[in-house]
């Protein structure tokens, strides 16, 4: 358990203790878990809008003119392909095909970019990147200096249009800049949840006048960290640092569809000798058979078999049952019952396909186009 002292807060620290949140340490920052409770947060974020503090996140702004730079053998997204405005889900690699960090890359000119990284690798994300691009490319971290904010649930796109005074017309992963409170900031229409949802980008001199503004909307309640895992778990989003890290590829974690191989990347070549091979360890999604939830570290038995463990798991709010994904070797069909054991607890669950949850505003052919244009 990580010690509270010597953490990093976001600059809307006051605002949590001032809404009574549960605040522990997440990779190295003091953050709100729950307000009013997971499950209820969780459920509001479902029907209504819940906005989340995510200021947390690392961005690094780039030049890189792509006929020059090298800043595209750095990640599994195809750059060149990219319309400016634009935003691609992918993956920043080690020479063994290992997970640096999962990142969301935005073209913001023909020759600009913007990372958005996850926070407890920031650090490192940085010193990769400068230890691999070449002189053509100029690399800044602002993520002390920009703010994040996420309102996601179906009643996102009315919030948003709300504050803006406009309709907010976004296709799903892409951009535009809005003027607001005095600054011209980014918005883009992504997000963690399975829900419509908005990414807000604004200096963090703002981000606490912003958060009051948006939380006089009755649709918007504050959500913590507590639902925002239990809501990226029921659709089956993986969370870096437990479901992939450096030590696992995104080959084994069934992320192969935001790998482009037509293009060179560092991690390419151990990726594919993996996929001549044969992947060992997988991981695999399962759903428990009654409200039990499987916990992180749990192991996985198959036929009175240990064959792996879980990597995160929950009570789904959603469902009403015990959720889960973890990592197995061997191969173990969809339908197959499983245990879930610690100790002396026992859990009984089958394999599943992801998502759990079916039925959030955002749909499957959404994500497809956004990642293949």
């Amino acid at each position: 358990m990580e010690d509270n002292t010597n953490l990093v807060t976001t600059p809307l620290i006051d605002k949590h203790k001032e809404l009574g949140a549960k605040l522990a340490p997440f990779g190295g920052w003091l953050m709100p878990i729950q307000y009013s409770g997971i499950i209820d947060e969780h459920n509001w974020t479902r029907t209504n809008a819940g906005l989340f503090d995510i200021c947390h996140m690392g961005e690094f702004s780039i030049e890189a003119d792509l006929a020059k730079s090298n800043l595209g053998d750095l990640v599994t997204v195809n750059l060149t392909t990219m319309p400016v405005k634009s935003c691609r889900y992918g993956f920043m690699l080690n020479e063994q095909g290992g997970i640096i960090d999962d990142l969301v890359v935005y073209r913001v000119a023909e020759a600009k970019w913007m990372l958005v990284v996850n926070a407890a690798t920031t650090s490192n994300d940085e010193a990769h990147m400068r230890k691999h691009l070449n002189s053509a490319t100029r690399l800044e971290n602002v993520s002390a200096s920009l703010g994040k904010l996420d309102v996601q649930g179906p009643e996102s796109g009315k919030v948003v249009s709300d504050l803006l005074g406009s309709d907010i017309k976004l296709k799903y992963y892409n951009f535009d800049y809005f003027n607001l409170l005095g600054e011209k900031i980014i918005i883009s229409r992504t997000g963690y949840t399975g829900e419509l949802g908005y990414e807000l980008y604004m200096p963090n001199k703002k981000i606490a006048q912003l958060w009051d503004k948006i939380l006089l909307d009755k649709r918007v309640k504050p959500v913590g960290l507590g639902a925002r895992d239990t809501l990226r778990l029921e659709i089956g989003y993986s969370l870096y640092g437990q479901d992939i890290d450096q030590n696992t590829t995104p080959l084994e974690a069934g992320l192969e569809f935001f790998i482009d191989w037509n293009k060179e990347f560092i991690g390419k070549s151990a990726l594919l000798k993996q996929k001549q091979g044969g992947i060992r360890n997988k991981l695999i999604s399962f759903a428990a058979d009654s409200r039990r939830s499987p916990r992180h570290n749990y192991r996985i038995v198959y036929k009175d078999k240990d064959i792996g463990k879980v990597t995160s798991g929950s009570f789904s709010p959603s469902l009403g049952f015990g959720i889960g994904m973890g990592y197995v070797s061997g191969e173990v069909a969809l339908g197959e019952e499983i245990k879930l054991t610690e100790a002396a607890v026992s859990i009984s669950a089958k394999v599943v396909k992801k998502p759990f949850y079916k039925t959030g505003s955002v749909k499957s052919k959404e994500i497809t186009n956004a990642y293949t244009g």
